[in-house]
């Protein structure tokens, strides 16, 4: 799949304005989005890519910022080792969980050790709502809980959840990208009993799970949740993140009109995660 790469300047290039750019251009397909002084690097697919929609974006962006924009196209054979030599800094959760590529080596005792190589896909644990689920896993006891990873991209929740005694294990993601990074993710970490599938909600059957964690942007949530409750056992744990705290109240009316009760909630600069019980 060919990709674009999109170059935001901000002023200022408060963490907020970027948090809220990269939720913004996740509703038009961007899938990638990067951190960098003064800015935003974005990457989406060039069949999404839209410069009218940027644009749209931009004019009636909530903040007071000052935003432009430059874009190229990017070679797939390139883009593996620019993301691991440059993006990918090993990082920490909780003091228990360290993820890495396979790239760096870092020292350390860790309960759990995760090597991801995120390729173009999404969750590495650096982005505020895959650390919050992280957070949650950590807390869990998932001895032989069957367990849904929703737009698992590089399947680091399911991992996880693998090395935390889960079993079995879905992952599930709409791209061939992530689909493919979270087969080798899963390899690379001996995690054998994760089975990966590429699509959406439609692939969901009479398979019931015990706890679904779905890490994705707040429409299609909004869209999914009757899908997601319907093959969530009884006394069952779903857990929601990919939106911001503002959007609690829309994610928990959705989730009541189902059936679901609140459980609680985390965040992390505006970002949220949601949890539920059936």
């Amino acid at each position: 799949m060919q990709y674009i790469q999109v170059q935001f300047s901000a002023a200022p290039a408060t963490e907020i304005i970027r948090d809220i750019l990269s939720a913004q251009l996740a509703e038009i397909g961007f899938e990638t989005f990067v951190a960098m002084a003064g800015g935003l690097e974005a990457y989406v697919p060039a069949l999404l890519f839209s410069a009218e929609k940027i644009d749209e974006i931009l004019s009636g962006f909530p903040m007071k910022a000052v935003i432009t924009w430059q874009s190229r196209e990017m070679e797939d054979r390139n883009w593996n080792e620019e993301w691991e030599k440059n993006y990918f800094e090993p990082i920490v959760i909780a003091d228990a969980c360290c993820i890495h590529s396979s790239f760096h080596h870092p020292e350390g005792a860790f309960t759990y050790r995760i090597v991801i190589d995120p390729k173009m896909a999404f969750g590495t644990g650096h982005h505020q709502t895959t650390g919050l689920i992280l957070k949650e896993i950590l807390s869990m006891d998932l001895t032989t809980k069957s367990v849904l990873d929703m737009g698992c991209g590089t399947a680091v929740l399911a991992i996880l959840a693998s090395m935390k005694g889960a079993d079995p294990i879905t992952a599930i993601d709409i791209d061939e990208w992530a689909f493919n990074n979270a087969l080798e993710n899963a390899q690379l970490n001996g995690t054998g009993n994760i089975r990966v599938m590429k699509g959406g909600a439609e692939l969901l059957g009479d398979e019931a799970f015990d706890v679904i964690f779905a890490n994705i942007n707040r429409n299609i949530l909004l869209n999914d949740i009757p899908s997601y409750n319907s093959v969530l056992n009884r006394q069952g744990v779903i857990i929601m993140s990919g939106f911001y705290k503002e959007d609690i109240p829309a994610i928990r009316h959705r989730c009541e009109e189902e059936g679901l009760t609140f459980s609680h909630f985390t965040e992390r600069d505006q970002w949220a995660a949601v949890t539920f019980v059936k």
